[in-house]
C-alpha cells in the first residue's frame, strides 16, 4: 500500500527488453534521485508514477525493476527514460498523508488542460467512461502516482472530465510540472468507492 505523496524525483536511466519477444516486459534501471534506499531491500515494493514494483536489484544509485508486458500495456511512462515520481510501500508507523493507494492503475487520462491560474494550476484531465462513477467532487484520485483532490466533474457520453487544483509545492516536487495538453497520465481510483460500488452491485 502506498499513500501517493511523492517520497522523491527520479529517473529512468535504461530501459532494457527482457527475452521472450514481443509478449515479453523490460527492465528498468531507476536512479531513485532523493529516495533514501538504506531500508530498502530485493522484493520490496516502490511505486513508479503510481504503478507498484518490485525491486530485483540494488544499483550504486537507484535500483532496478521488471515490468511485464502487461503493466507496459496499462501504464503510460515506464518504457523510456524519463522523470518519474517514487514512493516506497507505507509501513504502519508512517502517517497517511495522502490516501489509500494501492498501486494498480485503473486506466489512462489525458490532459487536457494543464494552465496557471493566481499561484496555483489547473489541471484538467479526462478519464475513460469506465471510470467516471469513481470520480466525485472533493474526492480523491491519483494521477501518476500523486493523491491529488477532485474540484469539479464534468460527465460526457465519451468519458469524463475532471478537474484539480496543484499548488506550488506539489508543482515543485513531482513530475507533473511536466504535463502538457493531449499527454496521458495513470490514474488509480479511489479504494474505498471500488469496494462501495462492488458492494451495491452484488444482489442480497
Amino acid at each position: 500500500m502506498f499513500t501517493g505523496i511523492v517520497a522523491a524525483v527520479g529517473k529512468i536511466n535504461s530501459v532494457t527488453p527482457l527475452a521472450g519477444g514481443a509478449d515479453a516486459g523490460v527492465r528498468l534501471d531507476v536512479d531513485a534521485g532523493g529516495l533514501p534506499m538504506a531500508d530498502v531491500g530485493l522484493g520490496d515494493s516502490i511505486a513508479l508514477n503510481g504503478a507498484c514494483m518490485t525491486v530485483v536489484e540494488k544499483t550504486a544509485t537507484g535500483f532496478t525493476v521488471d515490468v511485464s508486458r502487461e503493466s507496459l500495456n496499462k501504464t503510460v511512462g515506464l518504457d523510456t527514460t524519463t522523470e518519474v515520481n517514487l514512493e516506497k510501500a507505507l509501513t504502519l508507523a508512517e502517517r497517511l498523508g495522502g490516501h489509500l493507494v494501492s498501486g494498480h492503475v485503473d486506466g489512462l487520462g489525458v490532459v487536457r488542460k494543464f494552465e496557471p491560474v493566481g499561484e496555483s494550476y489547473e489541471l484538467v484531465i479526462e478519464a475513460p467512461r469506465d471510470l467516471a462513477k469513481y470520480l466525485a467532487y472533493k474526492g480523491s484520485v491519483v494521477v501518476n502516482g500523486v493523491s491529488l483532490t477532485v474540484n469539479r466533474v464534468e460527465d460526457s457520453a465519451t468519458g469524463c472530465a475532471f478537474s484539480i487544483n496543484l499548488i506550488p509545492h506539489t508543482i515543485q516536487v513531482t513530475t507533473l510540472k511536466h504535463l502538457k495538453a493531449g499527454a496521458k497520465v495513470n490514474l488509480e481510483i479511489d479504494l474505498i468507492a471500488r469496494y462501495v460500488e462492488r458492494m451495491l452491485s452484488l444482489k442480497s
